[in-house]
């Protein structure tokens, strides 16, 4: 639903500056902590090759990404789903100090995150312009 949502986001509500988040850092937001709660810990990870520094606290509102780049994340991060999870131990600790829980607790928080992301898009181009995003019930 996220990569739905990024595709069919109209340009003018990509990087609305009336919006106190753009739709691309909520966007790369999301991704970007999928993507590091899928890692073994912290020291672990390995930052995707087009990652900004800060970016992720939606703090940064310039050099916008582009939907092809977040697009462009959301299959490294489908990569990433299928190499880490298979090796998830589920009682091992998070590997991150702030989240104190175990792997298969710190994937919940993890498809919680994105889900509410996701819905907030959605939600935004619903509201925005009419625009709704279909329900994905499987792994697409």
């Amino acid at each position: 639903m996220l990569r739905q949502a990024v595709e069919k986001c109209p340009d003018a509500v990509w990087d609305d500056p009336a919006a106190k988040n753009a739709f691309w850092q909520v966007a790369y937001h999301a991704l970007f902590y999928t993507h590091l709660y899928l890692q073994p810990s912290l020291e672990e990870y390995m930052p995707w090759a087009k990652g900004r520094r800060e970016y992720e606290q939606m703090e940064r509102r310039d050099n916008p990404y582009s939907k092809a780049d977040l697009l462009d994340y959301f299959a490294f991060c489908r990569q990433q789903i299928e190499q880490q999870v298979e090796a998830l131990d589920p009682e091992a600790p998070s590997g991150f100090h702030w989240l104190p829980f175990n792997k298969l607790e710190l994937q919940f928080y993890n498809i919680r995150h994105l889900q509410h992301h996701t819905g907030e898009l959605c939600e935004r181009l619903g509201v925005s312009h009419d625009i709704g995003v279909d329900w994905v019930s499987k792994g697409e």
